[in-house]
């Protein structure tokens, strides 16, 4: 028990005038010993005064300059102890004032602490106070008063075994930069207020059990506060704060912790709150972690404000305010009277942990991150058993895993209330689908009715079905420079062509996504002898951007090499191209969950193509030609199978296209004074793709790329013959059907013969 408490004032000492607690106890253990007196005095004494007991009466001043006493009372009086001054106790009462700098008071006194201040005030400074017995630093005031005691300390030292500081009856304690508080015996306590305010700025406070405790006297006249900013307060073995009856008395506090203070329990908790005893604590700008403990019979009002967080179970607390920008992590199931939210976010648990969080009443505007595990149908679950009312977000954990019995999967119970809750960037993504909310009576649950392609779903079949798009964008660019050849056919040459391809697929082939290709090719080609024919190799690579989903996005890196040949008769104008390609891919996938966590995985495959055209260059007068032409093609591309991080697995079957084109192109061979030659043209041309049943399966669900159909296409472009060797060349296409538009082609690309 508290030395306040053992020696606490009755009303009829008070009505007698009954002379100070200290003065009778100072004339009990010193009455054999002679004390030095003033009265009505100002004395100073240095190194050179012998050690003595002081008592200074009526106004006195004693000042101390690197001087030792033993024990020093003071009663309406001023004490000055300066750098180097020693006391073993210093009393002051009846409105007396000390001031230590650079002091030190070290005392064994198991009833008073080493420094004791009764309706006085203490002004403490880079000195040390020690109580080898007891508390270091005591705070008291009047009964039945609230006219207290004051301290202001900085940058100090106050220790006790027994406990560092107390205050009682109205008092206040202020600990500035620099101060440490710290009660060193077992069970000690770092601070105990008592119907006393005190503040930390900067400042540590320890104690051996709980760091501050709140407690209240029988004649207390004013509540207990705490205000804490940038300061630090732990209890080694119990709780950081604790909020407790004594003598069937219960305490009301206020607690205030600000600007990056920190609470630690070494019990885990961080306020606990008993036997009938009533707390506020408002947490600002702060990050805690601890439990919130109340018992049965007391009661605990918290908030959350300007950032602040608070990670920890809480226990019977009455209400819960989350402010803006501020987050409550749960560490278990938790049971909160009233919960009224304004912008801020409860975390339910993380990883394979699942927490109830029961409410008697919900309002407010809020978020609720919650975990899952579809697999196993297990998710974190609020439980309002009264009115739920405002708007409410929840953030459901994404999973790879397919639901079992998603209908089954309930989130929410309410009482009653017109609450809506929705999910925070749409359906959450659960497998291969994705899952929306429905209401039910006065829950809600995960609705397979409405459920759609998970954004995992849309990135892995949008990689399958990329394939033939890459390849084809490629291969265009070899085509385009085969009619190059026709300038000066016959000749050997080397060549280097870039390209860029965009398409637009939309969500009737399967999946829809844009894809961005970009690459470059090269090869060389050379005549063969006594022959129509000219013969090349090629080599080259491209890479494909995919964003089939918000936030997530696929890239394809492609490597090939080809062979090709040309043939054309110069009297008849008949031509025959064919190309034979192989290419390797290198696939990625990179998913944004509904979460707002991410995924990504890989898989590598080869693919081989092989194209023929045959068509006609009509020569028409002053330079003009038309070229009819048609075309077939084929691909077919590896499948693959293989996981994503987050276990969603995917096995995609053979992709094939079966492409027919037919089409014609008009142009006109310009020649300049220079000998420059150009040769603008136009190409229009019906492509018509007979493949429709390209297979990917996600978790076992079936899912079909299918790019079949008709579509226009449109081309123009330049050939420019600057000499005998040089050759360059530039080509633009365009085309478009109700599955997939190609925005833009476009390649350019320069020849050398020789």
């Amino acid at each position: 028990m508290s030395a306040l408490n053992i020696f606490e004032l009755k009303p009829l000492s008070k009505m007698m005038k009954v002379p100070t607690i200290t003065f009778c106890l100072f004339a009990a253990v010193h009455g054999q010993a002679q004390a030095a007196q003033l009265n009505g005095e100002q004395k100073t004494i240095d190194a050179t005064e012998q050690t003595t007991d002081w008592q200074l009466f009526n106004q006195s001043t004693l000042d101390i300059n690197n001087a030792t006493a033993t024990s020093i009372a003071l009663a309406a009086s001023t004490l000055n102890m300066n750098a180097g001054s020693q006391a073993n106790d210093v009393r002051a009462t009846n409105g007396s004032v000390v001031h230590l700098e650079s002091a030190h008071v070290t005392s064994n006194n198991p009833v008073f602490g080493a420094v004791r201040l009764e309706q006085s005030a203490a002004f403490i400074n880079s000195s040390t106070i020690t109580n080898n017995n007891g508390v270091g630093l005591q705070a008291v005031g009047a009964v039945s008063s609230d006219d207290g005691s004051s301290t202001q300390v900085s940058n100090s030292i106050i220790s006790g075994t027994a406990g560092g500081a107390e205050a009682s009856s109205g008092s206040q304690m202020d600990f500035k930069q620099g101060t440490l508080v710290q009660g060193t015996g077992v069970n000690s306590f770092g601070l105990s207020l008592r119907g006393a305010t005190a503040t930390a700025t900067q400042a540590t406070i320890v104690g051996q059990g709980s760091g501050v405790s709140f407690t209240r006297g029988r004649f207390d006249t004013t509540d207990g506060k705490l205000v804490l900013d940038q300061s630090v307060v732990e209890g080694k073995t119990g709780s950081a704060i604790s909020v407790r009856a004594s003598q069937g008395l219960a305490p009301v506090v206020e607690i205030e912790v600000r600007n990056g203070s920190t609470l630690t329990g070494g019990n885990g908790n961080l306020l606990s709150v008993t036997g009938g005893s009533s707390a506020t604590m408002t947490v600002d700008n702060s990050r805690l972690t601890g439990n919130v403990v109340v018992d049965g019979t007391s009661t605990a009002h918290l908030t959350l404000q300007n950032n602040a967080e608070l990670t920890g179970q809480l226990q019977n607390v009455s209400s819960l305010n989350v402010g803006n920008a501020s987050n409550w992590n749960m560490t278990g199931d938790s049971q909160v009277g009233v919960l009224n939210m304004t912008g801020g976010t409860v975390t339910m648990g993380a990883g394979d942990a699942f927490y109830q969080l029961n409410l008697n009443t919900l309002a407010g505007d809020d978020t609720f991150v919650m975990g899952t595990d579809f697999a196993q149908g297990k998710t974190d679950f609020i439980n309002v058993t009264g009115e739920a009312t405002g708007n409410h977000n929840l953030l459901l954990s994404a999973s790879g895993a397919e639901p079992v019995n998603p209908d089954q999967v309930r989130v929410v119970h309410t009482g009653g209330g017109d609450a809506q809750f929705s999910l925070i960037n749409g359906p959450v993504d659960a497998g291969a689908f994705a899952y929306d909310l429905k209401k039910e009576g006065t829950d809600w649950y995960l609705d397979p009715e409405t459920r759609t392609k998970s954004r995992g779903t849309r990135v892995v079949t949008a990689l399958f079905n990329t394939a033939p798009t890459v390849m084809y964008g490629e291969e265009a660019s070899l085509r385009a420079r085969m009619g190059e050849l026709r300038f000066e056919p016959g000749q050997a040459g080397l060549w280097v062509r870039g390209f860029g391809n965009k398409y637009n697929v939309s969500e009737s082939s399967g999946t829809a996504y844009t894809q961005n290709q970009r690459g470059f090719s090269i090869g060389a080609d050379m005549p063969l002898v006594d022959s129509q024919w000219l013969v090349g190799v090629m080599a080259g690579h491209s890479t494909s951007d995919l964003n089939p989903a918000r936030g997530s996005s696929g890239t394809v890196k492609s490597y090939f090499v080809g062979a090709y040949a040309t043939w054309m008769d110069q009297e008849s104008g008949f031509y025959f191209d064919t190309v034979a390609k192989a290419n390797r891919f290198q696939n990625e996938a990179k998913v944004s969950l509904s979460d707002a966590t991410s995924t990504k995985g890989n898989y590598n495959n080869v693919g081989g193509s092989l194209s023929a055209e045959f068509g006609r260059n009509i020569k028409l007068d002053d330079g003009w030609y038309v070229e009819p032409y048609g075309r077939l093609s084929t691909i077919v591309v590896q499948g693959g199978n293989y996981s994503l991080k987050n276990g969603l697995k995917v096995d995609g079957e053979r992709t094939r296209s079966r492409i027919a084109e037919a089409g014609a192109t008009v142009g006109r061979d310009i020649q300049l004074d220079s000998g420059t030659i150009i040769q603008p043209y136009l190409r229009a041309a019906m492509v018509h793709e007979f493949a429709n049943n390209n297979k990917v399966a996600v978790n076992n669900q079936t899912f079909n790329n299918d790019l079949s159909g008709s579509r226009a296409k449109f081309g123009a472009g330049v050939a420019v013959k600057l000499s005998q060797n040089l050759q360059m060349h530039a080509d633009l296409e365009t085309s478009s059907s109700n599955k997939i538009d190609q925005v833009l082609g476009a390649n350019v690309g320069v020849r050398y013969s020789f």
